[in-house]
């Protein structure tokens, strides 16, 4: 999908209160600047942030960051949540390539991959956010228990995905083809993408992803 410039975008998103200038400047010291040792749940490729406010709403004891490359769809997050003041957000402009300068090693305790880019040609695998090279840097980046959740529409990606967890040494759970005819989707918070793909009642692929077997 093309998305549409929207000029002077980061000039937009700088007013935001949540915004975060310059995120490398935190590696390590979030617990600064959220001013507390709440845990730290990331969602890279926020998109227009349906998915990360709500649960910044429901889970005031969690501190969520919203990644996001495109500046033109960050100005949709900012907007929509243009009057609300979270305590427990931060949002950050920048793409999952870096992710190392952003966060020190077990610094983050879930990750959320929500309908990425399944990059479905062959030459693009490694652009993929779970293809092994970016796994191995989450990897790094999560508690020793920590874990990913992924969504996605796209079958072959959601089959490429568990090779490469398996690959990496992740430990697979409530992995399912269809996510909304499922046990697992009692406490499921949707993205603006699932919502309209359930509409049309396409199938929802999900997993959890844990770092270690040691979880309760």
């Amino acid at each position: 999908m093309r998305l549409r410039n929207i000029p002077g975008a980061i000039e937009i998103i700088r007013e935001h209160p949540n915004f975060i200038e310059e995120p490398e400047k935190l590696q390590g010291k979030w617990v600064e600047y959220f001013s507390n040792k709440n845990p730290i749940h990331i969602e890279i490729g926020s998109g227009k942030g349906k998915f990360i406010t709500t649960l910044a709403r429901q889970n005031q004891n969690i501190n969520y960051i919203a990644i996001e490359k495109f500046g033109s769809v960050l100005v949709k997050l900012t907007k929509k949540i243009h009057e609300e003041r979270f305590s427990n957000l931060a949002i950050i402009h920048a793409d999952a390539e870096n992710i190392m300068q952003l966060f020190d090693p077990g610094e983050i305790e879930k990750i959320y991959l929500n309908f990425s880019d399944p990059w479905p040609r062959k030459r693009h695998a490694k652009r993929r956010l779970t293809n092994i090279r970016f796994l191995e840097m989450f990897k790094k980046l999560l508690y020793n228990d920590g874990v990913i959740a992924l969504k996605t529409d796209n079958r072959d990606l959601f089959d490429y995905s568990i090779e490469q967890f398996n690959l990496s040494g992740f430990l697979i759970e409530d992995n399912t083809y269809n996510l909304h005819n499922s046990d697992f989707s009692q406490n499921n918070v949707t993205t603006e993408y699932e919502d309209k793909f359930t509409s049309q009642n396409m199938p929802v692929c999900s997993l959890v992803a844990y770092k270690s077997g040691k979880h309760g």
